[in-house]
């Protein structure tokens, strides 16, 4: 599905089709909302007798409400603002990671309404059984008109992010390194149980979907970008002209298993030397304790080491930094985004990640404009995984319909 570029599109003519039109009317509310009929027909450089209808189609559906008043600058009646409606529907958000699984229930703006997080079972026959269990319990609580709130809300299907290779064609699971699944059919099953549509998807790919659906960056114009995910493992989303670029085999992004020295470590892939190999959090626990630093469990604990001045963890830091940094030159030599989120549990010490990551950039790409590449940190990885598991469900909603 393709994102609206609200700042660079067509009004659609007789020879195409009205919902293109009313497409641009809801992405145009939803990113200046509230907006008045008349700053709508302003930028999208139309009559009111055009706009008008689109807009009362879009009332009485439900998407849009209107409310509140705009102070008019001369006599007369003041404008009626129009919003869009994003608490009517919401989404279960499913966020498999190798140790726990995080179920939530979020309506479309993304706000949360219910979470838990529970441990990851170890098979994935397991995994859907227990969600199987644990989903139904959730949604009763804030779905259909007897919800305890008070708000009426309709569930409007999951999304569930897993790491690794995903199919979303298919919906299977083609291979998740760190959990050990290969090959495995996880949204029909769970779709089945569930008795509604599951939509799957990657971890980078669900948080580049946050990024391009559900926060402020993407409703402004961010419309070519990369998520990089660093933590257990390291993959990368990428959006070109507000659509994901998924490759002829929805393989697209795979750069963590990219050999950036087939000297280095060994990945869980099988190969030597990958990204992931270099600078996820397994690289970077190994390279603290091979400089002697005492023993840590987490990657969150160097970094709490570092910022207070432990050496070895600095050290560490910094040498992780080069070869994310490595990573993404070649990154932006191949795709060449408008932008970089770097996302994961080291990007809390981006005060020494920041610099080496800019000079390995600089070094290893070719061109001054690749070099000023903006590099982004994602402080908060995690919610934008929940939030990615929520675009997935209402990305369509918005998107841009298919045109011939």
């Amino acid at each position: 599905m393709r994102k609206i570029n609200t700042r660079n599109f067509r009004v659609a003519t007789r020879s195409t089709t009205r919902d293109v039109n009313r497409q641009i009317v809801l992405n145009l509310i939803r990113e200046h909302q509230p907006i008045s009929r008349a700053e709508l027909a302003r930028r999208m450089e139309v009559s009111r007798s055009l706009l008008t209808p689109l807009v009362r189609e879009l009332v009485t559906r439900g998407a849009v409400v209107e409310g509140g008043t705009l102070r008019a600058p001369q006599r007369g009646r003041r404008p009626t603002l129009l919003r869009v409606r994003t608490n009517r529907h919401v989404a279960v958000a499913i966020d498999v990671r190798q140790q726990r699984t995080t179920i939530a229930l979020a309506d479309f703006g993304g706000h949360v309404l219910a979470r838990e997080a529970v441990p990851t079972p170890g098979t994935p026959t397991a995994l859907v059984e227990m969600l199987a269990q644990r989903v139904p319990a959730l949604t009763a609580l804030h779905v259909g008109a007897d919800a305890p709130d008070g708000e009426e809300r309709t569930l409007a299907g999951a999304g569930l992010v897993m790491p690794g290779m995903v199919d979303r064609r298919t919906g299977r699971v083609l291979y998740a390194p760190r959990l050990g699944w290969r090959d495995v059919d996880l949204r029909d099953l769970l779709a089945e149980r569930l008795g509604y549509k599951v939509r799957i998807e990657n971890a980078p790919i669900a948080c580049a979907l946050a990024r391009l659906w559900l926060t402020p960056d993407g409703l402004t114009g961010g419309h070519s970008f990369a998520y990089v995910s660093i933590s257990d493992g390291v993959g990368v989303g990428l959006v070109n002209r507000g659509e994901v670029l998924r490759g002829e085999t929805h393989t697209a992004g795979e750069f963590g298993h990219v050999a950036l020295d087939r000297s280095g470590p060994p990945c869980v892939c099988g190969k030597r030397g990958c990204w992931e190999a270099l600078c996820g959090d397994g690289a970077t626990l190994a390279r603290y304790h091979a400089r002697g630093g005492a023993p840590a469990e987490s990657v969150e604990e160097v970094v709490r080491r570092a910022r207070a001045g432990d050496g070895a963890a600095v050290e560490t830091i910094t040498e992780t930094a080069t070869h994310i940094g490595r990573g993404l030159a070649a990154m932006v030599s191949a795709f060449n985004p408008g932008r970089i989120y770097v996302g994961g549990e080291i990007t809390a010490a981006w005060e020494l990640l920041d610099g080496p990551i800019r000079r390995a950039l600089v070094e290893d790409t070719l061109t001054d404009a690749a070099r000023a590449t903006p590099v982004v940190p994602d402080r908060n990885p995690a919610e934008y995984r929940v939030l990615g598991a929520v675009a997935l469900v209402a990305a369509p909603t918005y998107a841009a319909p298919r045109v011939g």
